[in-house]
């Protein structure tokens, strides 16, 4: 894994350590790997605007920041409270923007949303738990809606999943399979990371995306 967490009874408390101990602790702000993968996910999401979005596992806010510049209201969440804590602050000029807690998929938030964001967080999950999470956020989504999968590809210590690929390729494994039918629009695969963008429908030619 990139970055340890402290060794802690749940994940809750282990995330919670971890961001307490640093408000930045993968280095979302400062690393230009980080700030290129971000904008190419903002590059490869179909549609110009989304009138509602969902983060969940939002970490310190740097890609909910961005996001809002492409959502008319952005939900985003975080397991630990010192996470919510730090995106709250880093998103504090922004109105489009809710910061809550919760522990996906158990808590996922009511309500209907256009875009669903599942970046670096699935290989924190069971497998059974990504299941219900990619499941929850199909069902969650509007006709036309576009779920978002990226994370890293490299090794994992200490979770069920053994690396990042192994969890994005249990994402799309899951998705291939999800009723109503996703289509794939977007399939960016890099040494270090995947990134998908999935359609909930079929897919919008290009020639009128201006218009979605």
């Amino acid at each position: 894994m990139k970055h340890g967490t402290p060794t802690c009874s749940t994940p809750a408390e282990r995330f919670d350590a971890l961001h307490r101990a640093d408000p930045d602790p993968w280095r979302f702000r400062t690393r230009w790997y980080e700030a290129r993968k971000r904008a190419v996910l903002l590059a490869c999401l179909p549609h110009r605007r989304y009138g509602s979005a969902y983060e969940p596992g939002c970490s310190n806010g740097e890609l909910s920041a961005a996001l809002a510049e492409r959502c008319d209201r952005l939900l985003a969440s975080d397991i630990a409270d010192s996470a919510v804590a730090v995106a709250r602050a880093r998103t504090a000029a922004l109105a489009n923007v809710v910061i809550e807690r919760h522990d996906v998929p158990r808590d996922w938030p009511s309500g209907r949303f256009d875009l669903v964001v599942v970046s670096e967080i699935a290989y924190f999950l069971t497998p059974d738990a990504l299941d219900r999470l990619v499941g929850r956020a199909v069902e969650a989504l509007d006709p036309g809606g576009v779920l978002v999968a990226c994370h890293w590809l490299g090794p994992i210590d200490g979770f069920a999943f053994r690396s990042g690929a192994e969890a994005q390729a249990r994402i799309e494994s899951r998705l291939a399979i999800a009723e109503p039918a996703m289509t794939r629009r977007v399939d960016h695969r890099e040494p270090d990371f995947a990134l998908g963008c999935w359609s909930h429908g079929a897919r919008v030619d290009a020639r009128h995306e201006d218009a979605t």
